[in-house]
């Protein structure tokens, strides 16, 4: 009887030991899941380098983003990849230069230019994510095609709300063209509010459902772009292509610094829940805008506004916050562009990229996290008959049929071309130039 209690013990063994075995490994499984932190990226749209206040702004309240750069790293030295909305959000969701995915310009809101948008090959950091587990959603201002075939939900978020073009009314939330243009994934949802508001109320709520996973959540605003309309504005843009009264110069300068103090206080709001649920220290908070402001906006000391390539088109604010992380208060002039954010998510949430994927961003969480430098590197940009190369504080400028070169570190405002007195890095600057532009070609 003894012989056959062993006997049943000893078969039942590689069984409970099987057994055993899956529930560690699923424990396991779900505890590095709830390692993973979470990752919130908020851009504003047409926001300048001189529009918040801990950038010197002093007409415009911003408490929300300059405590975020209290508790984190700001950044003094950032640039997006473009000069205008479609081709800096292509670099910032591929990771690459935009000529790659041949978005060098704003997606039209008509002609045959609205039935294109970013190639579904292109694999965008919500996809890296996705396929490691991350729940995903972007709530605002997509830009990058109109037609649901490029819809973000296709493009690796697993949830939508929002406009698919470059700008909407804030209130009827219809577009230049006058068709009405607000998502929920793959369908015109109709949905009341003012456009901010919402765009803070989705990305809240997704937080709140999402609390017990890892999520990365993207949030972008289209504040301050036009048209300017504060919270109780009317309408401007009605059914039918009928139009509201226009708010006037004093009106539309009211209403722009109310857009991005209405902004502001949506990323308190994103920062309060992810406090209140306990998720402070393991959620990466970045912040930035997407390129420079127009005539409305403030540029700081910097020349140039949205549309160029003078450092005003595209030099931006941008914070970055993780607390037990990234040290609080501290600074870094260390010169980045939006699409190194790609690489830095992927390895905050150790993600592995696609076999063969080869980005030109780069992983920047040593320098927020360590602050350390980054190995010196040539930077790019190119905008209709415009082009740019930069290389530590050196800058080469084609602009207006002209060849120009700056010290930024001694000249910030591109006042002194220093092209005659220093031809030796101008001629470098224009040679890695011609390389970079053939490499983009092929």
């Amino acid at each position: 009887m003894k012989n056959n209690l062993k006997k049943t013990a000893l078969a039942a063994l590689p069984a409970v030991l099987a057994a055993t075995l899956l529930q560690t490994a699923a424990a396991a499984a779900e505890s590095e899941k709830a390692a993973r932190p979470n990752i919130i990226l908020i851009m504003a749209d047409d926001l300048g380098y001189g529009d918040i206040s801990c950038y010197g702004s002093a007409k415009i309240k911003t408490p929300h983003i300059d405590a975020l750069a209290k508790s984190g790293m700001k950044f003094t030295d950032f640039h997006s990849n473009g000069p205008v909305c479609s081709p800096t959000r292509a670099a910032l969701l591929t990771g690459r230069y935009q000529q790659r995915s041949g978005i060098e310009a704003v997606f039209p809101t008509t002609g045959p230019g609205r039935q294109t948008g970013l190639a579904l090959e292109q694999k965008t950091f919500a996809e890296v994510l996705k396929k490691h587990g991350y729940a995903t959603a972007l709530f605002g201002k997509w830009h990058l095609g109109h037609n649901v075939e490029f819809s973000p939900v296709r493009q690796g978020f697993d949830e939508f709300r929002g406009f698919t073009g470059g700008n909407v009314d804030y209130h009827s939330h219809i577009d230049g063209a006058g068709f009405h243009d607000w998502w929920k994934n793959l369908e015109k949802v109709p949905e009341e509010g003012y456009a901010t508001d919402l765009i803070t109320a989705h990305g809240v709520d997704f937080i709140e459902r999402r609390k017990d996973g890892s999520f990365c959540l993207y949030l972008a605003h289209f504040a301050p772009h036009s048209p300017y309309q504060g919270r109780k504005d009317p309408a401007l843009r009605l059914p039918g292509g009928k139009r509201g009264k226009s708010l006037g110069r004093a009106g539309n300068i009211r209403a722009y610094r109310e857009m991005v103090e209405a902004m502001d206080a949506g990323i308190g709001r994103i920062v309060e829940t992810v406090k209140k649920l306990g998720l402070e220290r393991k959620t990466f908070i970045f912040f930035c805008s997407d390129n420079g402001p127009g005539k409305k906006g403030s540029k700081g000391a910097l020349s140039g506004f949205k549309g160029s390539l003078l450092e005003g088109g595209h030099r931006v604010p941008a914070v970055a916050c993780w607390p037990g992380r990234i040290s609080p208060g501290t600074t870094t002039d260390q010169t980045v562009m939006g699409m190194d954010l790609y690489p830095t998510v992927a390895s905050i949430a150790g993600a592995k990229l696609p076999d063969g994927l080869k980005l030109d961003g780069v992983d920047l969480l040593a320098v927020m996290t360590e602050e350390k430098n980054l190995e010196e590197r040539t930077l790019f940009w190119r905008f209709e008959d415009e082009k740019a190369v930069r290389k530590g504080p050196w800058k080469l400028l084609v602009r207006e049929n002209k060849t120009t070169l700056y010290n930024l570190d001694e000249d910030l405002g591109e006042k002194n071309d220093l092209a005659r007195t220093n031809p030796t890095m101008l001629k470098r600057l224009n040679d890695e130039l011609a390389v970079w532009e053939r490499r983009m070609s092929n």
